[in-house]
């Protein structure tokens, strides 16, 4: 199992590793900063530093499979094309540094808190979401229509608020009793350890939003900057797509 550095803290940008497997589909390490695609968020990018200075580059990064295309606990981290000696020189048990393309990151955490800000903003479930390091969409099951320049109002407004963003968790006991703790209708979070980690916006009477979530945010909400909302489309007669974007 890959331990997740990133879950417990997003700022972290580099790690000490230690190779587990490496073949063509890509490298396994024993620990990562490296976030997989998941839940929405485009997975990392960035290298490899080997101990004898070469860097490996890392155009993604998936949740490994095992034969059957099963998802595993590991972390795959998928090199870019044409590096097969780099990738023929990482054995298991070699030590190498991880390090992520932080200002790519970067910007998906913003874009990431960003989408929960929204939630706060339109209280209707979600149908959709994509996280990437240019843009992110959610679309809400929902008939009713939408302003774009109230939206982008919204989130500005929340956004100069500098509301706390805290990582926490609750037992899956806490979820069965609220169950409308989860916004998603098509992504459940996922059980089977106990706890389910999640996502708070804002404390006390200040709360904005408070849901499971295993992606990457930033500390503070004014951390996100300017976001702007640049399309709502009607992807459906009970689907309205809200499309955001970094303010030019």
């Amino acid at each position: 199992m890959t331990e997740d550095l990133f879950r417990a803290d997003a700022a972290l940008q580099a790690c000490n590793a230690t190779v587990v497997a490496a073949g063509p589909a890509g490298v396994v390490l024993d620990r990562t900063v490296f976030y997989p695609l998941g839940g929405g968020q485009a997975g990392d990018s960035g290298v490899l530093a080997l101990p004898d200075g070469r860097t490996l580059a890392i155009a993604d990064t998936r949740k490994a499979k095992d034969a059957e295309g099963r998802p595993t606990a590991d972390i795959l981290h998928v090199p870019a094309p044409g590096q097969e000696d780099l990738l023929a020189a990482l054995q298991p048990g070699m030590a190498v540094t991880a390090r992520i393309d932080w200002a790519r990151r970067h910007r998906m955490m913003r874009l990431h808190t960003t989408t929960h800000l929204l939630c706060h903003l339109v209280p209707q479930p979600v149908d959709g979401c994509s996280i990437t390091p240019d843009g992110a969409r959610l679309d809400f099951h929902m008939t009713e229509p939408l302003d774009k320049e109230q939206l982008t109002a919204g989130i500005a407004r929340l956004v100069g608020e500098a509301h706390p963003v805290v990582v926490g968790a609750i037992t899956d006991a806490e979820l069965d009793a609220d169950p409308a703790l989860v916004r998603s209708l098509s992504v459940q979070p996922p059980r089977g350890t106990g706890r389910i980690r999640t996502i708070r916006i804002g404390a006390g009477a200040t709360a904005i939003d408070f849901q499971p979530c295993g992606g990457t945010h930033v500390a503070n909400t004014a951390e996100i900057g300017a976001v702007v909302v640049t399309k709502i489309e009607k992807k459906s007669a009970s689907t309205r797509r809200v499309v955001l974007a970094f303010a030019a």
